[in-house]
């Protein structure tokens, strides 16, 4: 799949100091681009009430995503107390 990176999750990215979740959030971003699908990827979820919004769970943080066709936009890359209040919009 093509991964997209949204000027927000890149400015979520920066403030992360977490070496161990930078390397995690790699690894993803990977699996994504090698997935012909978002049902292959463990741990992403659809958002309810919305039809191309998705989650995916790193420890305490959350990427929240968007999917259209054969494109993944990664919008945000939050805490879970925090992501839910500006993701999606």
């Amino acid at each position: 799949m093509k991964v997209i990176f949204l000027k927000s999750f890149l400015s979520d990215i920066k403030k992360v100091k977490d070496n161990r979740l930078k390397s995690k959030i790699r690894k993803l971003i990977l699996k994504i681009e090698a997935a012909k699908s978002l049902e292959e990827i463990a741990g992403a979820k659809k958002m309810k009430g919305y039809s191309i919004a998705y989650r995916i769970r790193i420890g305490d943080y959350r990427i929240g995503l968007y999917k259209e066709n054969d494109c993944v936009e990664l919008a945000r890359l939050l805490k879970r107390n925090d992501i839910y209040k500006v993701f999606p919009k």
